[in-house]
């Protein structure tokens, strides 16, 4: 057993010291730092763009509300709408 138990710690040891696990995990870690900036950065630059569509809808729906009521007030006024007076008719040539 003891011989058995050599033999696994000789292999595992060569195996370590031919692998460099640390500088593998530390480039691998500085990988994903990178991608997950890159990431915020493009989630922030999206937000912003978001921001500045929802004030453009805001405005054009603001615009749309003050169209409504011009279009109420007009169809709610007692006066007639003046158009050509009845007795005069367009000439053509």
């Amino acid at each position: 057993m003891n011989w058995l138990k050599n033999v696994v710690k000789k292999y595992w040891n060569l195996l370590l010291g031919k692998t460099t696990i640390d500088e593998k995990v530390v480039e691998k870690y500085n990988e994903v730092k990178d991608k997950v900036e890159d990431v915020i950065e493009e989630v922030q630059e999206r937000v912003e763009a978001v921001k500045t569509e929802i004030q453009d809808v805001k405005a054009a729906v603001k615009e749309v509300i003050d169209q409504a009521e011009d279009v109420v007030e007009a169809a709610t006024k007692k006066k007639k709408r003046k158009g050509r007076p009845k007795g005069s008719k367009s000439k053509k040539h």
